[in-house]
């Protein structure tokens, strides 16, 4: 037989003998249990994969938020840049861009009229959802358009 470690005191009687080796079934159950599961490729591999995924989602979340942000950001700049592009444009340019709109939408107007008589009704409905978007992105559009104006305005005037 072996000698007792320092840590374990010695039986003294039947009792605390069964007691003892109870006690050390157990930590070599535990033990057993912790090499299986180091040992478990695959359980490992598969939880290894979960937490990346896990990390991934985070990530992307994240990203996405940022994303959000600057594109925000980016939005209030160019509507900023787009009035102070038309605030800068002399009075004559202005009113000839107003008086260019009100005969753009006239003849969008039209169009759209002679579009609704003609057009398919799948066609018509892939239009409609176009429309929508346009609607709900209408300030970057306009800004976009002004700004689009305000350039073609002056190399129109200096060519």
């Amino acid at each position: 037989m072996t000698q007792p470690s320092d840590n374990q005191p010695s039986a003294t009687g039947p009792e605390e003998f069964r007691k003892q080796v109870e006690q050390v079934r157990t930590e070599l159950g535990q033990t057993v249990e912790a090499l299986a599961a180091k040992a478990d490729v695959k359980a490992r591999a598969k939880e290894e994969v979960a937490e990346a995924k896990e990390q991934a989602a985070a990530k992307a979340g994240d990203l996405k938020e940022q994303a959000a942000v600057k594109a925000r950001e980016l939005k209030a700049k160019g509507a900023d840049l787009a009035h102070q592009a038309q605030d800068k444009l002399p009075d004559p340019v202005r009113d000839k861009a107003a008086q260019a709109s009100g005969q753009a939408h006239a003849a969008a107007a039209q169009a759209g009229r002679v579009w609704q008589e003609k057009a398919p009704e799948p066609v018509r409905r892939k239009a409609a959802q176009g429309a929508g978007l346009a609607r709900d992105n209408r300030t970057a559009l306009l800004a976009a358009a002004g700004v689009a104006v305000a350039v073609w305005l002056t190399y129109r005037r200096k060519g």
